[in-house]
């Protein structure tokens, strides 16, 4: 029975390595490969869930428009049955406008966590993201979507 945990822990870690493939080369194949049609996720970008690989490759295809190179580093991951957490580090240039900010040509380095549920079948059925800053801004009005 330990040796299903750890081999199921372990596919579960090279599917997050594919995962950061997927989201840094909008690849459409990974996206269906690891992420479950009904799967929804919930993001500034949209004020309505979107839903499997293609819904979360919208996301990264918003991003994109306001950072250009927009890239995701996977720098820490723990795993544990179906669930895996990740920390990234998430990196551009503010090229397009963001949230009505026009483009300041600023690079920025940011920490984001992410907290990933994973199907019998070894697909992504949920994304949340950690909102730490941002949800404490949005708490006490400072910042509207």
């Amino acid at each position: 029975m330990q040796d299903k945990m750890v081999e199921k822990t372990e596919f579960h870690k090279t599917q997050m390595k594919k995962f950061e493939k997927m989201i840094n080369t909008a690849d459409e194949k990974l996206a269906q490969e690891l992420i479950s049609d009904d799967a929804s996720f919930y993001t500034p970008a949209s004020p309505d869930p979107l839903y499997g690989g293609k819904g979360y490759l919208s996301v990264v295809y918003w991003m994109r428009k306001s950072f250009s190179n927009v890239q995701w580093k996977l720098e820490e991951m723990i795993a544990e049955n179906d669930k895996v957490a990740v920390r990234w580090t998430c990196t551009g240039k503010h090229d397009g406008e963001f949230f009505g900010i026009k483009p300041t040509q600023k690079t920025f380095s940011a920490s984001i966590m992410n907290f990933y549920t994973f199907n019998k079948e070894g697909k992504i059925i949920n994304d949340i993201a950690a909102e730490g800053i941002i949800g404490i801004l949005r708490g006490i009005g400072a910042f509207q979507l």
